[in-house]
């Protein structure tokens, strides 16, 4: 899947779906729809944040497929938060919410779109779910392995894990600076990939990375031009 980043680290730990755990429990507890999130005060509250648009911008982004969408009215203006790349379908229906492994695809998706380096860049992102499928053209575009993103940024104490693809400075679009310094990131940077996640997949992906004393199988690794 070929997307852009320009998700922000402000939007991520500083929007009101960080600090409020009303808002983040309402918003994963309901249906990403247009009517749920309307329905819900806790939400509509968070909403009056800047960075909690982004943020929901972006969960939208990464949860629900392209051609669909959450609108919001909200102190005269009307928000529109749109589908792209469909990790999470059964969050978008009806009677849906957002489970564990749900939060686990999001995040590691959101996480792999935060950009610290003000210029946004084209990004293959790859995984073990269908959404991530790549096709051979992709990965001749897109030949050179950033690293891999997972945590759960819907918890009460959000985690960010990456690790780095070995000998790479390429998440320096997410941490900033030259990028062999990682102290500071905004994500936990734990080491190469090749140490704490599984031997990678046929599309060079890595499955199955270990954070925070859990193996966690919705992990996006990023591959740049």
């Amino acid at each position: 899947m070929v997307t852009r980043n320009a998700f922000t680290k402000e939007a991520l730990v500083e929007s009101a779906f960080a600090t409020d755990s009303l808002a983040t429990e309402a918003l994963t507890g309901n249906p990403l729809t247009s009517d749920a999130v309307a329905s819900s005060s806790d939400v509509m509250r968070a909403l009056r944040d800047p960075l909690a648009r982004e943020f929901l911008t972006y969960v939208a982004s990464c949860a629900l497929p392209a051609g669909q969408s959450v609108q919001v009215s909200l102190d005269g203006e009307t928000y529109t938060f749109e589908g792209s790349i469909g990790l999470a379908l059964e969050w978008g229906r009806a009677h849906g919410k957002c489970n564990a492994h749900c939060q686990g695809w999001v995040s590691a998706c959101m996480l792999a779109r935060i950009n610290d380096v003000g210029q946004s860049v084209p990004l293959s992102m790859r995984g073990k779910h269908k959404a991530l499928d790549s096709d051979q053209a992709e990965r001749d575009a897109f030949p050179q392995r950033e690293g891999a993103y997972f945590g759960d940024l819907f918890a009460p104490e959000q985690r960010r894990f990456a690790c780095k693809s070995p000998g790479s400075t390429l998440i320096s679009r997410v941490c900033g600076g030259a990028g062999v310094d990682t102290q500071g990131c905004i994500v936990d940077v734990l080491g190469d990939c090749d140490d704490i996640c599984g031997a990678p997949t046929s599309d060079g992906s890595f499955p199955n990375c270990v954070g925070g004393g859990h193996t966690t199988p919705t992990t996006v690794t990023v591959f740049r031009e």
